[in-house]
């Protein structure tokens, strides 16, 4: 048997307990191309490059640890592509997989094939990627950047879709503020998303590099940055938010409720439209005489 075929096939069995054939379809359309919504073996050669592919440095040492692996355990989880317009097979994710295994010479690889508008693909891989624990800080904040310009996606949708609070979207996007300077030393690993946060935070950009210097020469902590940020006196003060002014008309419903329930009631509205209607008591007297009144409702 061919090695390299062997070691493609070993990983997906393993994982999968099942054989080649029952796991590695190879259902055609007429076009002679693998039929969308298979896993097939397709040849490494035959895939083209994602157009959107957002990860723009591969650590070289990590790839070739990942083609050995490979090389031992055949591939455990398929890249995906899709079919184009072309009849071509385009990739979607999985490109350390492909490019690992173009390393070791291997002639084909297992892919999940399936359908994918432009939009799709796009959101799909930049979502497969940004779930991953290896993207510098500066490629997770142009992923997110790209997922709301080019996706038309607001930050809670973003959120929601990466598995992540609204908190920690905003703070990565606030590092594109940032000097070219500090960007690629967050590229580089050579400060942490840490120390960039305490930096967005200073006005003065030759002040700030020069507190970059200082990071990398003197291998600063964060807490000691802040230190020094704070020492500096002249940094950016971020306004909250303020709540939007409720209209005449929810006032006046607010206190018909309140003179209503007997309780003190409040509705509070954000910019987006969300928000909440509360009632306030003050003890379980209180409480009772307002089930009592809504209770059976």
């Amino acid at each position: 048997m061919n090695p390299k075929k062997q070691a493609l096939g070993r990983g997906l069995s393993a994982l999968l307990n099942n054989n080649d054939n029952e796991i590695l379809s190879e259902l055609k359309n007429s076009s002679g191309k693998s039929a969308p919504g298979t896993i097939a073996n397709i040849p490494v050669d035959s895939i083209i490059a994602n157009p959107f592919q957002p990860r723009q440095d591969f650590d070289e040492d990590a790839l070739q640890e990942l083609a050995e692996s490979i090389k031992q355990q055949g591939i455990i989880q398929p890249v995906t592509v899709r079919l184009n317009q072309k009849g071509n097979y385009e990739l979607i994710s999985g490109e350390r997989r492909l490019k690992a295994s173009k390393i070791i010479g291997m002639d084909m690889i297992p892919a999940y094939v399936r359908t994918s508008t432009d939009h799709g693909m796009l959101e799909m891989a930049l979502v497969e990627n940004i779930q991953r624990k290896n993207l510098n800080a500066i490629e997770i904040s142009i992923t997110y950047q790209r997922l709301i310009e080019e996706c038309q996606l607001t930050q809670e949708q973003l959120s929601e879709k990466v598995g992540t609070n609204r908190t920690t979207v905003t703070n990565y996007l606030r590092l594109l503020k940032l000097p070219a300077a500090v960007q690629l030393a967050l590229r580089q690993e050579k400060v942490s998303m840490g120390h960039a946060r305490a930096l967005i935070n200073v006005k003065n950009v030759q002040k700030l590099l020069s507190i970059l210097d200082d990071i990398i020469k003197r291998d600063l902590s964060v807490r000691q940055t802040e230190q020094i940020v704070r020492n500096v006196g002249d940094t950016i003060q971020f306004e909250k938010a303020k709540t939007p002014v409720l209209p005449a008309k929810y006032n006046k419903f607010r206190d018909q409720l309140s003179k209503l329930s007997g309780l003190k009631t409040e509705i509070k509205k954000n910019s987006r439209g969300n928000g909440l209607i509360t009632f306030r008591f003050k003890s379980d007297e209180e409480l009772e005489i307002f089930i009592s009144k809504f209770g059976n409702i």
